[in-house]
């Protein structure tokens, strides 16, 4: 018995495919709409970058524009030499040591820090670098961890280049002994100085004077890490026995770099909005 094919209403067959009017049939390629095209299935929204994904390209981007403007670390570096000299004819003497050294230091350190701390954010401020951040769908934490990360590789460098110019020119004793944990003094410096002037670059970069605003905010949050890295360097730098312990002393500088660091974190949200 032979099968009659299906006829439409003016009495010609129908020749399409079987299946309800206006259902996709499957073509040599795949499945087809109406229009012979490839059906699509449905669209996924994309998944936000990862906070780290988005931390490394923003300090690699950071990095980049510092090798190639060179806009802070050699001003840092020059300061930093430029005041070891004032300090070496100033002083009128061949060496210091102990708590004067550990002072020269540690706040010629601090003050050529501010001037990489107050060029954090002029560019991302006269670039619209906040703008883009706003608009993308990223923690906006990330800046404030690259940020730091990129200031704190910047005084890295800094003390490669001051540490042993200031053991040249200013001190008595040799820094071979002292240097492990004057590392490690310094290690926890550098966090803290980066934290703190990365929160405060953040808010003083709305302002007019900037360049003032900064240091004059930044330098009071700063005294405690002062005082507690120059207790515990004085030991170091002193001609005689390391003597006494500067534990208590990393301490309190790790504790003050953790409550700030969680603080900068909290509100660095609402600094961008505003």
């Amino acid at each position: 018995m032979s099968v009659q094919p299906a006829r439409r209403l003016d009495g010609e067959p129908d020749n399409r495919p079987h299946g309800s009017p206006g259902e996709p049939h499957a073509g040599p390629g795949g499945p087809t709409g109406p229009g012979g095209e490839p059906a699509r299935g449905p669209r996924h929204p994309k998944t936000p970058p990862r906070l780290p994904a988005v931390v490394m390209a923003l300090l690699r981007k950071e990095l980049l524009v510092e090798l190639r403007t060179l806009e802070s670390v050699p001003g840092m570096a020059l300061f930093s030499l430029s005041t070891f000299v004032v300090f070496h004819f100033a002083l009128n003497r061949s060496s210091v040591e102990g708590d004067l050294a550990a002072g020269i230091l540690l706040v010629t350190l601090l003050f050529a820090g501010m001037l990489g701390i107050n060029r954090l954010f002029v560019a991302d401020e006269e670039q619209g670098g906040f703008d883009a951040l706003l608009l993308a769908p990223v923690d906006r934490s990330a800046m404030l961890i690259a940020k730091a990360a990129a200031m704190t590789i910047y005084l890295v460098v800094l003390e490669i280049v001051a540490v042993p110019a200031f053991g040249l020119l200013l001190l008595g004793s040799s820094l071979g002994n002292a240097l492990p944990d004057l590392i490690g003094v310094l290690a926890l410096v550098d966090v803290g100085l980066a934290v703190i002037g990365t929160f405060v670059a953040a808010l003083a970069v709305k302002t007019r004077a900037r360049d003032l605003i900064g240091p004059l905010i930044a330098l009071p949050l700063l005294v405690p890490i002062a005082i507690g890295a120059s207790r515990a360097c004085a030991p170091l730098l002193s001609s005689g026995p390391h003597t006494g312990s500067g534990v208590r002393w990393l301490l309190l500088i790790g504790l003050y770099d953790l409550v700030f660091g969680l603080i900068a974190y909290a509100v660095f949200d609402f600094l961008l909005e505003d």
